[in-house]
């Protein structure tokens, strides 16, 4: 389904193809070669934009998101595995993220880099030409530090000053209800897509 909202249209090359049941909305461009394969969610919000290069591979189920803080960026011939989620990144040239992948707000992935299954790069995470993520193991800060999943303390102390609210809601994790400000921020700014057009 290609959707259109306000201003924002996809643009998709016509040697490009795209399942008839995944998503495609907003400011998306999608290169030569690439195929959007069956569910798969690629949506830019008000503001944001997503760039997909050529010969790129987007499988099942996977979710590209963007947002007017934080655009998404593809280099050519990547792939993004079944059930993954990338928002708001940057990811160059010949990179693998596997099965059920998570890549947040503003982490840069380089030229040759693999995320493999269940793996993380979390928010504000810079990961070097050719770096692997292990298995199931998280990669966080700039530089990135690859930690197993059992070294939550460790994890902490380098992703507590990344300030997820901050940087992802522009949101003080210290105000009283946070969480009330996030979703009444993130509610309004969801709100264009009631203007939806397919």
């Amino acid at each position: 389904m290609i959707i259109s909202y306000a201003e924002h249209s996809p643009a998709i090359d016509t040697d490009a193809w795209v399942a008839p049941d995944a998503t495609v909305c907003g400011n998306v461009v999608i290169g030569a070669g690439s195929r959007i394969m069956h569910g798969a969610r690629l949506v830019a919000e008000a503001g944001g934009s997503i760039r997909i290069g050529r010969n790129c591979i987007v499988l099942e189920n996977a979710v590209i998101r963007a947002t007017g803080r934080h655009p998404c960026t593809f280099g050519d011939h990547c792939v993004v595995g079944p059930n993954s989620h990338v928002v708001g990144a940057e990811i160059d040239d010949e990179v693998f993220v596997a099965t059920g992948a998570a890549v947040f707000h503003g982490a840069h992935i380089g030229r040759g880099s693999e995320v493999r299954i269940n793996g993380i790069v979390h928010l504000r995470t810079r990961l070097e030409p050719g770096t692997t993520v292990p298995i199931g193991w998280i990669a966080v800060g700039d530089p990135a530090q690859l930690l197993p999943p059992d070294q939550h303390e460790a994890i902490w102390l380098h992703q507590k000053p990344l300030d997820f609210p901050g940087f992802v809601y522009g949101v003080d994790r210290s105000v009283p209800n946070v969480m009330q400000k996030i979703t009444a921020g993130l509610s309004a700014a969801l709100g264009v897509h009631r203007a939806e057009s397919v």
